[in-house]
């Protein structure tokens, strides 16, 4: 199909929970340490909504501040997309809520599932109707309160979770930037690795989980670890094999903050500067599908990122799914 137009980011936006939980906090509530958090998962504090507080309200401010960043009318956005596997509703679904939270009638709006993944998922879509001239303007916005679905008598998951909301814009670029290529994919065979079941569950999965626990998150982390910096390092190198670059020609790479060690190990698969790899783990703790935006939108907001520059950016998740986008930054 003939591309008419380049697909770009042209905005960006966020926003996080004011109440923090540290990890001086968990260790009074789980038995664990602020050591063996620290050097286990490099996080020191995430961030967790209020109980009163609809996620959908807080997509909508992190889909503002980009509406505004970008400076388009929200009335040219011709579709939303949310990413998030912590809806408040399973129906309406959380794009329609934000869409009523922003006043913007009419246009399609849907939900994205692919966990971690969601935000690069979430992109590739936009894309095409970036592409094809369906769209002008999308707005992207992942979303998740996993502190919701987090089992606090879990120090194996408890320790990892927090809430946060980040936005894009997606549109028309035509100035040699946007977006170069993508790869996605899943691998459903392993997705019992890491469950939040919903309507239903087979009897061995709530097994898994803590008497009386049903809807929270288990994960078996040294399978999801091994799967995250394969397939991390595999996709990074993919997309930018693709572009004809090399990883020495990569400005940044904005991963998935799931665990500093799995960063780590990824980042030494493709002997990439470490300083080079954006990461905000340490405050926000793993935010899902959020956790890629919102490191963008801090990134644009610190003047990190120039017109042109050469950006990765690369996510696994539960599915388990994984994805890897690369493009020139056109802000």
């Amino acid at each position: 199909m003939t591309k008419l137009y380049k697909a770009g980011i042209l905005g960006t936006g966020s926003c996080l929970p004011e109440r923090k939980l540290t990890n001086a906090e968990l260790v009074n509530i789980v038995e664990t340490t602020d050591e063996w958090i620290v050097q286990r998962t490099g996080i020191r504090e995430r961030r967790i909504i209020d109980d009163d507080m609809p996620l959908a309200r807080l997509a909508a401010r992190a889909a503002e501040n980009a509406i505004n960043d970008a400076g388009i009318p929200k009335e040219e956005i011709g579709l939303i997309i949310a990413a998030t596997i912590t809806p408040d509703y399973l129906c309406p679904n959380l794009a329609c809520s934000v869409q009523k939270e922003l006043g913007i009638s009419g246009v399609p709006a849907f939900d994205m599932n692919a966990a971690c993944t969601g935000f690069i998922y979430a992109m590739n879509v936009a894309q095409q109707f970036i592409e094809n001239g369906a769209c002008k303007y999308v707005l992207i916005v992942a979303a998740e309160a996993l502190s919701r679905v987090t089992d606090y008598q879990d120090r194996k998951t408890c320790v990892l979770f927090g809430d946060g909301a980040g936005a894009a814009i997606v549109g028309r670029v035509e100035d040699g930037t946007g977006i170069v290529c993508y790869t996605t994919g899943a691998y459903g065979e392993l997705g019992h690795n890491l469950t939040i079941p919903c309507l239903y569950a087979t009897g061995e999965d709530l097994a898994k989980r803590n008497e009386g626990k049903k809807q929270v998150v288990w994960m078996d982390g040294s399978e999801v670890f091994t799967f995250a910096a394969r397939i991390m390092a595999e996709a990074t190198l993919r997309v930018v094999s693709e572009a004809r670059l090399s990883m020495g020609d990569v400005e940044y790479i904005f991963p998935h903050q799931a665990n500093a060690r799995i960063i780590q190990n990824a980042v030494k698969r493709l002997k990439y500067p470490i300083e080079k790899v954006y990461s905000n783990l340490e405050r926000t703790g793993n935010i899902s599908a959020a956790s890629i935006p919102v490191c963008l939108d801090e990134a644009s907001k610190a003047g990190m990122l120039k017109k042109g520059d050469r950006i990765v950016l690369v996510a696994f998740g539960g599915g388990l799914t994984y994805g890897a986008l690369l493009l020139h930054w056109s802000r």
